[in-house]
């Protein structure tokens, strides 16, 4: 599935990388460990998380992610959204707690 597509179903503020929202996802990872992130996520996933620091930028690229999905409509870190949009990567921010959305994407089709 696009990332395009879940955007527009989830109804979330693209906030970064809004030009490459053709990617495809494959899988989705969600934790708020940058170690487990990198440890476990697959290229390719949709990252949930509520971390908002650059460090997420750099994780995602390293395991070359779809993108990421901030939750509970958190403010983004000015540095993290300057990075990502250096990089041009994907960031999204939904009003939703983890738990939520995490449950519609898999209703849409997104899993492990």
């Amino acid at each position: 599935m696009k990332l395009e597509a879940i955007v527009e179903k989830m109804n979330m503020k693209v906030v970064s990388g809004s030009s490459q929202l053709d990617r495809e996802v494959t899988g989705g990872y969600a934790s708020d460990l940058m170690s487990d992130v990198i440890a476990n996520s697959k290229e390719g996933d949709l990252w949930v998380t509520l971390q908002i620091h650059q460090n997420i930028v750099a994780v995602a690229q390293l395991k070359e992610l779809s993108g990421i999905i901030i939750v509970n409509n958190r403010n983004i870190e000015v540095e993290t959204l300057k990075k990502a949009k250096e990089v041009g990567l994907p960031i999204m921010v939904t009003e939703l707690p983890a738990f939520e959305i995490i449950g519609k994407l898999y209703e849409l089709g997104v899993d492990r």
